[in-house]
């Protein structure tokens, strides 16, 4: 029953991060590209609002990226020592997934915070296309979330020693 739930989720937050990136880059990219073309083909127009998209993508692609990242095992953590002792392997990787645990909650409260913050300052605004600046800070909390449940499901994993949701390596 909890596997079951868990696949599902993994199943949904794998599709949000692929289909997410994928617009956002491709989003990026033909941006950056439809101003280069403008800059290079006439000598007067030129997309003046296409760095700050491409700014926001970094900056959503990064949040984004850290939850695929714990799905597939990349996060930063300790790696040397388990290889050379081995049972240091379980309490170091418990040790890293509290962390992360940790870090999503300061992230959900922070992050909800500054959105909040954001929200209530009509004039919080990006420079260029005048969208309000709240919809970027609604990120972190969300991103937040999201990790705390893809850790959870990466823990049940790696104390059961099986990959069977997330189909991550060790």
């Amino acid at each position: 029953m909890l596997k079951n739930i868990f696949i599902r989720i993994d199943r949904t937050f794998l599709f949000i991060e692929e289909w997410s990136l994928f617009c956002a880059v491709a989003t990026a990219l033909l941006t950056a590209m439809a101003n280069v073309i403008l800059r290079k083909a006439t000598n007067d127009y030129s997309l003046y609002w296409s760095d700050e998209v491409v700014r926001k993508v970094i900056y959503f692609s990064t949040y984004i990226g850290c939850i695929a990242a714990i799905r597939n095992r990349s996060l930063i953590r300790i790696d040397a020592l388990p290889q050379m002792l081995p049972v240091l392997k379980k309490p170091l990787t418990l040790f890293s997934h509290i962390a992360v645990l940790i870090f999503s909650g300061v992230m959900i409260y922070l992050g909800t915070q500054m959105t909040l913050m954001m929200y209530g300052d009509e004039y919080a605004l990006t420079a260029t296309l005048r969208i309000p600046e709240w919809l970027f800070y609604a990120i972190l909390p969300l991103m937040g979330g999201m990790m705390f449940i893809r850790t959870l499901i990466v823990m049940r994993e790696d104390w059961l020693d099986t990959n069977d949701i997330t189909g991550g390596g060790a």
